[in-house]
């Protein structure tokens, strides 16, 4: 559930990174297209240059406005780095908040777990552990289980009898979510 929750805002992210970078290619395509005509005027007003008598006054507004081109052309890309950036920050705006939302409980819950589970290991691991973990068993588990461990379970329990501990120890590890095999002996 998790991975499809952020599989699916991810999508969500990825259209709005493309959709506002739409714009950032048009930024771009305008500075290309400035520029081409600035160098196209620039051309022209080189060539009129070398009119007599005449070319500097057809030279200078030609050179103006490619000057006015490169400008053009200087906006296109602040515009085509300034959509680039803000695809990104919008993209992550957009799927970041419900993905974190899930996850973040998520996560909380499964660090949870393995520190209890990491706990429950360490306990069981030693024989007054085991015996915690028995004694745990006996105030936590339904009655059926315990006596299926032992007719009387808190009486073996009382005289420390080591099947029965271990039995005990054993339902309190699975209710915690634990595989007994994986469990050492207390020896």
């Amino acid at each position: 559930m998790v991975l499809t929750w952020t599989v699916i805002w991810v999508m969500v992210g990825t259209a709005v990174h493309s959709a506002v970078s739409v714009i950032a290619d048009f930024g771009y395509q305008v500075q290309s297209g400035a520029n081409g005509v600035a160098g196209n005027l620039d051309s022209a007003g080189d060539s009129a240059d070398g009119i007599p008598l005449i070319g500097d006054a057809l030279a200078s507004p030609l050179t103006g406005a490619g000057d006015a081109a490169r400008e053009i052309a200087g906006a296109g890309q602040t515009l085509g780095v300034t959509a680039a950036w803000l695809a990104w920050v919008l993209a992550l705006a957009v799927a970041a908040p419900p993905i974190l939302a899930l996850m973040m409980p998520w996560l909380f819950l499964r660090v949870r777990f393995f520190r209890r589970k990491w706990t429950a290991i360490t306990l069981a691991s030693t024989a007054a552990g085991e015996q915690l973990l028995a004694l745990r068993a006996l105030a936590n588990r339904p009655l059926a289980k315990l006596a299926a461990v032992s007719a009387d379970p808190v009486g073996a329990w009382r005289y420390q009898d080591p099947v029965a501990i271990r039995g005990l120890a054993a339902l309190e590890l699975r209710a915690a979510g634990i595989r007994v095999k994986a469990i050492p002996s207390p020896d």
